[in-house]
C-alpha cells in the first residue's frame, strides 16, 4: 500500500503560482511512476505531468506546457509541480498519484495506469 497526501493547493489570482507537494508513505517502491491529474467541476479527471522515478522521462499535458513543472525528490518521497502563469481554467481540485510498474500497455496519462491516489488539494485562480 502507498499512502499520498498532497499539499499547496489555494486561491491565487491569475499570472501568479502555487507550488503543489505530495508526500508518499507506505511501500514507495511502487512508486516508479509519479503524476498529476485534475479535476474540474462537472468535468472527468484529466491528466497533468508524470514524471519516471529517476527523472529521465516527463510528459505534460500540452496545455500546461511552459507554465507547469513536474519534479521529485526520492530521497523525501515526494513530487512537486510548480505551477506558473496560472490561468482561470487551471481551476479543479488536483490528484497525486502512483504506478509502480515502469512499462505498461496503458500510457501514462491515463487515470486507469495509476495504482494508488491522494484524496486532492483544490487549486482556485480568480480572474
Amino acid at each position: 500500500q502507498v499512502q499520498l497526501v498532497e499539499s499547496g493547493g489555494g486561491l491565487v489570482q491569475a499570472g501568479g503560482s502555487l507550488r503543489l507537494s505530495c508526500a508518499a508513505s507506505g511501500r514507495t517502491s511502487s512508486t516508479y511512476w509519479m503524476a498529476w491529474f485534475r479535476q474540474a467541476p462537472g468535468k472527468e479527471r484529466e491528466f497533468v505531468a508524470t514524471i519516471s522515478w529517476n527523472s529521465d522521462k516527463l510528459f505534460y499535458q500540452d496545455s500546461v506546457k511552459g507554465r507547469f513543472s513536474i519534479s521529485r525528490d526520492n530521497a523525501k518521497n515526494t513530487v512537486y509541480l510548480q505551477m506558473n502563469s496560472l490561468k482561470p481554467e487551471d481551476t479543479a481540485v488536483y490528484y497525486c498519484a502512483s504506478d509502480s510498474a515502469p512499462y505498461d500497455k496503458t500510457s501514462v496519462i491515463y487515470p486507469s495506469r495509476y495504482d494508488y491516489w491522494g484524496q486532492g488539494t483544490q487549486v482556485t485562480v480568480s480572474s
